[in-house]
């Protein structure tokens, strides 16, 4: 049975267990009986929308698959799925740190990393993409791990490909949003460049007192070393702004950073 034939309890009890919380657990934190809870996921009781979203919020289940419930539960969907340029202030939002970001690379992804906005300096790096990892969407874990892609240039590609694996393995799991279990095999699938096992054995080697995991590239530029940081907007009222995040890269080290500024005065 497919996620769209479930019904609104069966629905209740899978993102439940994805969450990996017990009927009492959830109930108490609710604010409702664990009988009643019962009742709704076996399907003996009906949830009013109230319900649906108190259980919704104690659960952190994403906008869309809410709207999924509501539907289920023979409800219209309360969130709405407007365009990024249809999003008024919360578009202007984005724009504002993907641009207040520069001279360092940053974009905006969705929930399956698809590009949705860049600025100046990522579009520098992406620039060199083939067409063809451009469509139907550039996808930004593609653009990196594809060997069309970043991946000839990743100094420590083997860490990098695992470190972006789990991510996915958790995005999936937190959200269940649909083309991430094709995305994950994909990328699985990838082959992994001759030599970069060695290579990030030397790079960790070198840099094992960073506190996190840096992505190293070779550019026209020199090596440079990157850390990210990823914003989301708060509060989100709305389908795409519930799935947008910025991913805004920093520099590693002090030679990245004054490559970055030198381009950026060009």
């Amino acid at each position: 049975m497919t996620t769209a034939q479930l019904s609104v309890g069966e629905l209740l009890r899978d993102w439940r267990e994805r969450r990996r919380r017990s009927q009492l657990e959830v109930a108490i934190a609710a604010d409702v009986s664990a009988r009643h809870l019962s009742f709704i996921e076996t399907g003996r009781s009906g949830p009013s929308r109230t319900m649906i979203e108190r259980l919704c919020e104690e659960l952190e289940v994403p906008l869309r698959e809410r709207n999924r419930l509501y539907l289920a539960a023979g409800f219209a969907p309360v969130y709405q799925e407007r365009p990024l340029d249809d999003l008024g202030v919360a578009r202007s939002v984005v724009e504002a740190v993907l641009t207040g970001h520069e001279p360092y690379p940053a974009c905006a992804v969705d929930v399956r990393w698809d590009v949705v906005a860049t600025n100046r300096s990522m579009e520098r790096f992406l620039a060199p993409l083939p067409a063809a990892l451009r469509q139907p969407r550039l996808n930004m874990l593609r653009a990196t791990l594809h060997p069309d892609g970043l991946a000839s240039q990743i100094r420590n590609y083997a860490q990098w490909r695992a470190h972006v694996l789990r991510r996915v393995r958790r995005q999936l799991d937190r959200t269940a949003a649909a083309g991430l279990t094709e995305l994950l095999a994909e990328l699985e699938g990838y082959p992994v460049p001759a030599g970069s096992e060695e290579e990030a054995q030397a790079v960790a080697a070198k840099d094992h007192t960073l506190p996190v995991l840096p992505l190293l590239l070779r550019t026209s530029l020199g090596d440079l070393s990157f850390l990210y940081v990823l914003s989301v907007i708060g509060a989100p009222q709305d389908v795409t702004v519930d799935e947008i995040t910025v991913e805004a890269m920093f520099p590693a080290d002090d030679a990245t950073r004054e490559a970055l500024l030198a381009i950026n005065h060009e």
